[in-house]
């Protein structure tokens, strides 16, 4: 087994325990929920093959699923951005950068690294938090919560990737 592929089991495992056992009971204000394990979407480096992030992304959100209780939600969420993130990267991806670039605050810089990191997890917020409400009765309560799940998402992945980049 690859040391790169040791790696990203093992960030696979860390991101689904960590959401599953503390991060799934944070309820801040009610209404905002870390989705944490958005993270490892950020992080499939450029030119990896597309039909291998879309398997990652399924099998992360089927993992999640299972455990937050969330039947489909994530799994649909995870694979839209699986289909959506290599489109995306190369938007902030320097046209003189490696073929294998990892992106990261101190590979794509930190302001391009936090563009993308929004874009996206913005996305998959919508996408979640629209099929988790199916309807939009409650638009208030659906707004804040894809806002607060969103803002405390975004800070704890700048903050890993602030602590990874030193």
């Amino acid at each position: 087994m690859s040391k790169t592929l040791f790696k990203r089991i093992l960030g696979f495992a860390l991101l689904c325990l960590a959401q599953a056992l503390v991060l799934n009971r944070i309820h801040l204000f009610s209404f905002a929920t870390p989705l944490l394990y958005v993270y490892m979407v950020l992080l499939f480096r450029r030119n990896y093959p597309h039909w291998g992030v879309l398997i990652w992304c399924f099998f992360m959100g089927l993992v999640v699923d299972s455990f937050s209780n969330t039947p489909g939600l994530a799994t649909a969420s995870m694979t839209f951005l699986g289909f959506i993130q290599p489109s995306l990267l190369k938007l902030f991806v320097p046209r003189d950068a490696p073929e294998d670039l990892q992106p990261s605050m101190k590979t794509l810089g930190v302001a391009s690294f936090s563009y993308y990191t929004v874009i996206l997890v913005a996305l998959y917020m919508l996408l979640f938090y629209a099929l988790e409400a199916f309807n939009f009765f409650n638009w208030q309560q659906w707004l804040a919560t894809v806002f607060g799940s969103m803002a405390l998402t975004i800070v704890l992945i700048l903050a890993i990737e602030n602590v990874r980049r030193h």
